[in-house]
């Protein structure tokens, strides 16, 4: 089968004059047959050209979960109006329209979206095999974006990514939220102010226990449902029978390698995030990566067990994920199985550990002595203070330069748009997380160590990995070669 033809559109909007067809006929035929291939439809605006009463116009392509929560997130801003909803399936389009009534139009088909004046914005919250098209070709339609994470799946996808944005000077915040956490902030705070002193290792993990049944099998003769594209949702991916499990969720994707590239990419987004905003870490030059599906048995065929090394200049950095296990370290809590996650930062000084939520501190002997607030060491005797771990790190001396704290992630990004600054997530940031990240599954299939530089963005001697960087779409979709030159 093939992808909806663009060429003879049905969208389910208001009807149109017929220069505005013209155009949008003219725009989707040639990317149904192309691709993203830098052609931007005559009639579309900027994005710094508002709508009426300088609101910024929004619409979400891919109407399920998260893409929901960031579409009402951004709905907050006073300054937003929701114009579209764009999703594969038609149940799901509708009904985030009948939320945002009676601005919101539904769409079958997202460069239908992209071909609309009164766009400004879009949030990219369809599968992760969807991310990079999408993205590329709405910077191409003159569209800011926030964009849900994983950025992309490739190499060759993040710095296409990144250089398409760059080219069309567009607003994109990707979509790892937790960045605007105070949490996070005060981590970032201590690291940087020294507290730690010199770091040597990072160790980040995200584990939870599926058992051998993992998400389970479809019930056998299950059809799609009345409304759905199953093949324009498959879109550049593999074509393959529709499967309940697969499309119900975000959660499930990463249960399947060409639909999400396991669970690594979902979550290391959020994980690694913090220890390379906290040591402002840069591109890896060398990553390891071993893992493999060996306990559990189910619809998918990503890996249950994943352990990653990433090298960079001063410090190593590890990752751990596992489907079969949900063993947390001191974030363990209540022995049940449940998702942990955590970062420990192990420096000359001490070890400070973070979750999402909270973060401690354990001292190495009397090291961090002159950090205790006065008033504690007397309370307590600092003499033997030190000798246990400071869990309480409000018993230590404040950062004196605090980092400010988030209006919201999503709101961010609303400001951004209206002042052309970059967010805080903006795609050249979050490019270090991505490539990272998307070298680690690479390694994982080719069962070897890769080498990377970062100053030319280069795999350095492995012609077979540099290929393999780049993926290959499925037909007519065509990967946007001429991105990745910068």
């Amino acid at each position: 089968m093939q992808p909806p033809k663009a060429t003879n559109p049905k969208p389910e909007t208001a009807p149109m004059n017929d220069s505005s067809k013209l155009s949008r006929r003219d725009f989707l035929g040639k990317t149904a047959q192309f691709g993203a291939v830098g052609l931007v439809a005559p009639n579309i605006l900027p994005s710094t050209a508002f709508g009426a009463n300088n609101k910024i116009q929004v619409a979400l392509i891919g109407c399920n979960g998260m893409g929901r929560g960031n579409l009402k997130n951004t709905s907050k801003h006073p300054d937003v109006v929701v114009v579209g909803a764009c999703d594969v399936a038609k149940s799901r389009r509708d009904s985030v329209c009948a939320e945002y009534k009676p601005t919101c139009k539904p769409y079958a088909d997202f460069r239908e979206v992209l071909a609309q004046k009164d766009v400004d914005a879009v949030i990219n919250a369809t599968p992760p095999h969807w991310h990079t098209l999408i993205a590329i070709m709405a910077c191409e339609a003159g569209k800011d974006l926030y964009q849900q994470k994983p950025m992309t799946l490739h190499l060759g996808e993040s710095l296409a990514v990144k250089n398409a944005i760059k080219k069309h000077n567009r607003i994109c915040q990707v979509g790892t939220q937790i960045h605007a956490s105070e949490n996070y902030r005060r981590v970032v705070e201590m690291v940087q102010a020294g507290y730690l002193g010199k770091i040597g290792t990072v160790r980040t993990f995200n584990v939870m226990n599926q058992g051998e049944k993992g998400v389970g099998f479809q019930e056998p003769g299950t059809k799609a449902p009345e409304g759905l594209d199953w093949d324009f949702w498959c879109g550049p991916a593999p074509l393959i029978p529709f499967n309940s499990i697969l499309f119900s969720g975000s959660y499930n994707h990463g249960s399947w390698f060409n639909y999400s590239g396991g669970w690594t990419p979902n979550m290391a987004a959020h994980i690694i995030d913090l220890p390379i905003w906290a040591l402002d870490l840069k591109y890896p030059t060398e990553v390891s990566s071993v893992g493999g599906r060996y306990i559990v048995k189910d619809d998918g065929d990503a890996y249950d067990n994943h352990e990653v090394l990433w090298r960079y200049p001063n410090t190593t950095m590890t990752w751990m994920s596992s489907l079969t296990n949900s063993y947390g370290f001191d974030l363990h809590g209540n022995p049940v199985p449940q998702r942990r996650l955590g970062i420990y930062f192990h420096g000359v000084n001490g070890t400070l550990w973070s979750n999402y939520g909270e973060h401690r501190i354990v001292a190495e002997g009397k090291a961090m002595n002159d950090l205790i607030k006065p008033e504690v060491a007397e309370r307590k005797q600092a003499k033997t203070f030190t000798a246990r771990a400071l869990y309480n790190c409000s018993e230590l001396k404040p950062v004196e330069n605090k980092i400010p704290p988030s209006p919201g992630h999503e709101i961010e990004w609303v400001d951004c748009i209206k002042s052309r600054q970059p967010p805080s997530c903006n795609v050249s940031y979050h490019t270090r997380l991505d490539v990272a990240v998307v070298l680690s599954l690479l390694s994982l299939k080719l069962g070897r160590s890769i080498k990377f530089d970062p100053a030319t963005e280069k795999i350095v001697g492995d012609e077979q990995a540099a290929k393999m960087a780049v993926p290959e779409y499925r037909a007519p979709w065509k990967f946007p070669a001429q991105y990745l030159q910068s």
